[in-house]
């Protein structure tokens, strides 16, 4: 197996075997991210990664592989063609395989055409990871996300009527006290519109040498404490009219494990929140600038 640089995956895909089919991410300009700052970006070629699937196909038993992950940022951005190799390729290698997953930024999705994005659902590709951060499209312009909550919900839509499962990752507090309130109710109607499968929260941390970073060392970004971030979640899921998405808490960055499906668990996770904010703030973890891999 070949890997190239520090390899991420999803906390829920912690379990997959990994097959690096691109480099980096092709956006890599969010101003709070700093996962691929090492990376130039390319796709690799098809017949090393069918070389690296062999290799796997080797080392491990092919009846126990289940899940794989396409790492890095961006796979869904490789031509159709080239993805349809290796799901096949993927397929064939592990008979026993229920699950294939890729990172998916929804800017190249929302450009998908719906017949590639079936075809590529019916060789196997079965859930799209995307970041989401906000719905705010004023925030999503500050942090360089690289779409409109507009293009947001177009990819989205696009994944879920190809037949693919989506999870869509919200971050808490990336608008500071500034626009918490425009962040949680541009993120629920976007989650409205979509209804994600999976909705993800990661509660920002500002990551050291990013823009956003320095933003808050600078003072120009107020950073949420314990509660007005929690509250913020609580805006969110009060207006989320998102049936069928199953709300995860699985990171530690977030300051209370608010999970359930929509709609008939949200009563439970407002009165998870409820709780949490009875806790005094200083048994959360404290907040600031972070230097270290989250």
């Amino acid at each position: 197996m070949r890997y190239e640089g520090t390899v991420y995956r999803p906390p829920s895909e912690a379990d997959s075997l990994i097959i690096q089919t691109t480099i980096g991410c092709p956006h890599n300009r969010c101003r709070f991210c700093d996962m691929y700052r090492d990376k130039r970006f390319r796709i690799r070629k098809v017949d090393d990664i069918i070389e690296d699937i062999n290799t796997a196909g080797r080392v491990y038993d092919p009846l126990t592989v289940r899940a794989v992950f396409l790492a890095d940022g961006n796979s869904v951005i490789m031509r159709p063609a080239q993805l349809l190799d290796i799901l096949a390729h993927l397929y064939k290698t592990f008979p026993k395989l229920k699950r294939v997953t890729s990172y998916g930024a929804t800017q190249y999705l929302a450009e998908k055409s719906p017949d590639d994005l079936k075809a590529l659902c019916a060789a196997g590709l079965t859930r799209i990871h995307c970041g989401m951060e906000s719905g705010d499209d004023e925030l999503l312009a500050y942090v360089g996300k690289g779409a409109t909550a507009a293009v947001q919900i177009r990819g989205g839509q696009n994944v879920k009527a190809a037949g693919m499962e989506v999870s869509f990752y919200v971050m808490p507090g990336l608008g500071g006290k500034e626009r918490s309130t425009a962040h949680a109710l541009g993120s629920a109607l976007v989650l409205s519109a979509v209804k994600p499968n999976f909705i993800r929260l990661r509660t920002f941390v500002p990551q050291l040498g990013t823009f956003m970073a320095e933003a808050c060392l600078q003072g120009e970004y107020t950073l949420l404490g314990p509660h007005d971030t929690l509250r913020e979640i609580r805006l969110m899921i009060e207006n989320l009219d998102a049936d069928g998405s199953q709300v995860v808490s699985d990171h530690w960055t977030n300051f209370a494990a608010v999970r359930g499906l929509l709609p008939h668990d949200k009563p439970a996770m407002l009165a998870v929140i409820d709780q949490a904010l009875a806790v005094p703030e200083y048994h959360y973890r404290e907040v600031g600038v972070y230097n270290g891999t989250l």
